[in-house]
């Protein structure tokens, strides 16, 4: 990777905080270039620094790391939200996600695996842990109870032949790029297609799109 992935890193535990940034800027291809003990922390310098990804606790005093997630998305700060918390409670998976997280990481997963999904999430793909990723499908097949966890919106039954193709590549965590490689499209023509499925399944989020799928059987 040519360019350095420009990383902020929020959570209230300082040593936490140092122990990550330790980790990622031993990479080459890595740069972290801020820290945050708290939501409102966590914000001023997504809108300042203009990070490509940040690393968010949930659990922050001040703001916590769901509503922080929230006012990036609302914003439209281009930074994408990977989640790293201590926490696997099926609703905070959801609340981060349906906020606007990209992926939701705890954290005792081996730092290999962190970088990895760094890396994967500034391209664009889907990274989630299996134990994570069990909880979700559980959750949008309301296995726990919840049925309505991802609402299906008029208008998602009219998915293309092709659009549904491009939507189960996407669940199976290939980037566009990849995607068009695989069909042998343009990667302009792969972007207007996951333009087109996002509107007609009523989000903006791929990870939401590909559970959204899932959900009501459009893969």
């Amino acid at each position: 990777m040519s360019k350095s992935v420009r990383i902020v890193i929020a959570d209230d535990q300082r040593l936490m905080r140092e122990g990550l940034k330790t980790i990622l800027d031993l990479e080459e291809d890595m740069e972290v270039i801020g820290t945050a003990s708290n939501g409102n922390e966590a914000v001023g310098h997504c809108r300042e620094l203009k990070p490509d990804i940040i690393l968010m606790d949930i659990r922050m005093p001040e703001v916590d790391g769901v509503e922080a997630t929230e006012i990036i998305a609302k914003e439209g700060l281009p930074v994408k939200v990977i989640v790293v918390t201590t926490f696997d409670d099926d609703e905070l998976i959801v609340k981060a996600l349906k906020a606007g997280a990209k992926t939701y990481l705890l954290k005792d997963l081996p730092s290999e695996k962190l970088l990895a999904t760094i890396r994967a999430t500034y391209r664009g793909d889907i990274v989630m842990q299996p134990e994570i990723a069990a909880k979700l499908v559980n959750k949008a097949f309301g296995k726990s109870g919840e049925t309505d966890i991802f609402e299906f919106k008029p208008g998602a039954e009219d998915l293309t032949g092709r659009e549904k193709e491009v939507l189960s590549l996407m669940a199976k965590g290939l980037s566009n790029s990849d995607i068009a490689s695989r069909l042998f499209l343009s990667e302009g023509t792969v972007k207007n297609q996951v333009s087109a499925i996002y509107a007609k399944l009523g989000t903006s989020d791929r990870t939401q799109a590909v559970l959204l799928a899932m959900k009501n059987n459009l893969l």
